[in-house]
């Protein structure tokens, strides 16, 4: 397989950032020719994210090489472990902050969630996932009561979300943040009625008696310098909710094992001119947390108006209509009722996060229309072609124990030389090798990206990762027949098939996981 220096270089060298470095530095000053000497540097070139090279040229418009596939799989499949994990492992504490689940004055329930707080919500999990899997510490922010309706809300859609319990309080951080604004620099004179004040106690209701209090938030932008933000940020009135949301955003940080962290607010774009001013507020009490905004496009629903809770509730229905259309009676008790509950949270995370988060969403929720079980949409279909794959090795391992099959053979025992396919060298370097810098790449951003406010994290990849896999791996199994005939001599092709497909059946799993989706064995 020829592969140009310029298309795809960085499949060829996956993860192997020194040897890429090594040559950049050689092709400095050579903006349009290869020098000759690169050619044999690429092909010594070793290490684990660096695919074997059967050859390669110099050409008029670059640097041509030639990717030898059966080595290549035998890498690859030899040891996969590594192309399902991120390269390496990061360190830092991130605090995903969700605007949309802080009380305003009053805790959010799933009767006034909105899709567009719903995606932010979605969004933030998904994020959190992605992060930990890469090493960083994660802390969301806010904090709910174990057991209010929010909280079962979203553990029916697979967010775990922190709780604490109902007795338990913030006051004293909501009195520590009041006293750090009252004392300021950014601090307005206090405006009083008549000499009364307001009071702010403990619960700003104490009978210690203040004054109204504003924060001058365009002198937080130009003395700290803060590029990326609204330049209408005026003067803010303090409320009662905004002194709450800076004390969760405090107990968050304070749960943070470093000493620095990044506060990421994961709001929705009508809400992102208010989160701002919580963040310079935060920030004028004296936080130091390098703060930015992941901003979400809006959820349109041409001809209705729902709710979370009434599009979780539609989609339910939905998915169990379709499910007793394709298997009948058979759609009964437990078990059932756990497929669609999976089947429908897929269904609306695939909706909600395969857009580019600043795009907006438009969803179908007419009832008429129903959630299929066939075809290329979204979640369903992603979780239909895991579950084939379990299928599969279900009945290998029927096989096996009847005596048909023996044992898969390791990996360095197999003659990959019998992956013929396309679609098979297809699902390796599309799908397996890139993996794990698709996992690493929103660490990346928050390391490297320094620019602004707001911050473009690709929240979409991994679902459209999932769908386009799911796509050619369903091309690819409609056309190849994997377990053979127990024939002795056909044995080695049929192995060589099933590393591949069981390598993705981990990449199904890992993927997944960072959705919050257990994969479902058997559709």
């Amino acid at each position: 397989m020829w592969v140009t220096h310029s298309k795809m270089w960085h499949r060829v060298f996956t993860w192997g950032l020194s040897s890429r470095e090594t040559i950049a530095k050689a092709l400095r000053g050579h903006s349009h020719k290869v020098p000759p000497a690169v050619m044999g540097r690429v092909l010594s070139l070793k290490g684990c994210g660096v695919l074997p090279l059967a050859g390669g040229e110099v050409m008029g418009e670059g640097l041509r090489v030639r990717v030898d596939r059966i080595a290549a799989f035998q890498k690859v499949l030899s040891g996969v472990s590594a192309y399902l994990n991120p390269p390496s492992q990061r360190q830092g504490c991130v605090v995903l902050n969700c605007p949309a689940l802080h009380p305003k004055p009053n805790l959010p329930s799933p009767d006034t969630l909105t899709l567009g707080q719903l995606r932010t919500v979605l969004l933030t999990d998904h994020l959190g996932a992605l992060l930990r899997r890469q090493g960083f510490t994660v802390s969301c922010c806010p904090v709910l009561p174990e057991d209010s309706n929010i909280i079962v809300f979203l553990r029916v859609l697979g967010v775990d979300w922190p709780s604490v319990p109902v007795s338990w309080t913030n006051d004293e951080r909501e009195e520590k943040m009041l006293e750090a604004l009252q004392n300021s620099p950014y601090k307005e004179r206090e405006e009083t009625d008549g000499g009364r004040r307001e009071s702010e106690g403990k619960k700003m209701e104490g009978e210690k008696e203040r004054g109204t209090l504003r924060v001058n938030l365009k002198r937080v932008l130009q003395e700290e310098q803060l590029p990326g933000y609204d330049p209408s940020l005026g003067t803010c009135t303090v409320q009662r909710d905004s002194v709450s949301h800076l004390a969760q955003l405090d107990r968050a940080t304070a749960d943070c094992t470093v000493s620095t962290a990044t506060a990421v607010h994961v709001t929705s774009c009508q809400d992102e001119f208010r989160q701002q001013q919580i963040a310079m507020l935060w920030r004028a009490s004296g936080a130091t947390a390098t703060q930015r905004h992941l901003v979400c496009g809006p959820v349109k629903t041409p001809g209705s108006h729902l709710s979370a809770a009434q599009y979780l509730q539609l989609r339910r229905v939905q998915m169990k209509e379709a499910s007793e259309m394709k298997y009948g009676e058979q759609v009964e008790g437990q078990t059932w009722d756990d497929i669609i509950k999976v089947m429908t949270s897929a269904t609306v995370r695939f909706e909600l996060l395969s857009t580019v988060h600043m795009s907006p969403v438009t969803l179908d929720v007419q009832r008429e229309g129903s959630v299929s079980t066939k075809g290329p949409r979204g979640g369903v279909f992603v979780m239909y072609n895991c579950a084939r794959l379990h299928t599969l090795f279900d009945s290998y391992e029927r096989g096996m124990e009847k005596g048909l099959y023996p044992e898969i053979p390791e990996g360095s025992q197999l003659d990959f030389s019998a992956l013929k396919e396309e679609g098979e060298w297809l699902l390796l370097f599309n799908y397996l090798i890139p993996f794990s810098e698709l996992l690493d790449q929103s660490g990346q951003v928050l390391e490297c990206d320094g620019g602004g406010a707001r911050v473009n994290l690709k929240t979409e990849q991994i679902c459209k990762f999932l769908v386009s896999l799911s796509k050619d791996f369903s091309s690819y199994y409609n056309r190849v027949h994997v377990l053979g005939e127990p024939l002795p001599h056909l044995f080695n092709q049929m192995f060589c098939r099933l590393q591949l497909l069981r390598a993705l059946r981990e990449l199904y799993h890992r993927a997944l996981d960072t959705l919050h989706l257990p994969p479902i064995r058997q559709l």
